[in-house]
């Protein structure tokens, strides 16, 4: 950040008082920006034992396979914006079962949060963020052309899980320098 966006004067980067940590600062008005993660949201969306995966049309990770998820938006809850990505990635209608994994992805400041889900009807198709939707069993994920490491960590722990129909929630961190640390 450059600028202040109550008042427009340069900001300047410095720890306020009470605080710990180094903040954008405006001299002017005293704003303090406070700049904290993203939070993703997204489903492992199952029909009859597949799961619904979409290949990315857009950047970032073009190309590769991942679960419907994205960015959510504000005042929306994160079960309507994993609804709503998997609407937009996929074009199929789903209802929530529960929230499955949490995962903290501090290198890049995002949350991670995937629910189970469940398609309304086999209806799905690709949309201009995905280049392929298709359902796939556990024998036909493309593991090694998955996006990201959590959508990885994320599967596997869900179908070591279904295997014992128990999906307790999942929750660790992804640092970028060391293996998943998941439970």
């Amino acid at each position: 950040m450059k600028f202040c966006s109550n008042c427009s004067h340069p900001l300047v980067e410095r720890i306020p008082e009470g605080d710990h940590r180094n903040r954008f600062v405006c001299l002017h008005c005293d704003t303090i920006h406070y700049q904290n993660p993203k939070i993703v949201a997204g489903a492992i969306v199952e029909w009859q034992d597949k799961i619904l995966l979409c290949k990315r049309g857009i950047e970032p990770r073009y190309g590769l396979w991942t679960l419907p998820a994205g960015f959510m938006e504000n005042h929306e809850t994160t079960e309507q914006a994993a609804i709503r990505e998997t609407l937009e990635e996929t074009c199929a209608k789903i209802s929530i079962h529960g929230l499955y994994s949490l995962y903290s992805i501090p290198h890049i400041s995002q949350v991670y949060m995937f629910f189970r889900a469940a398609l309304a009807e086999p209806v799905f198709s690709r949309t201009n963020e995905s280049l392929e939707v298709e359902l796939v069993d556990e024998a036909s994920i493309p593991w090694d052309e998955l996006a990201f490491p959590v959508v990885r960590a994320t599967l596997e722990h869900y179908f070591a899980d279904r295997k014992n129909n128990s999906f307790p929630l999942r929750t660790g961190f992804i640092e970028s320098h060391q293996k998943d640390m998941i439970k």
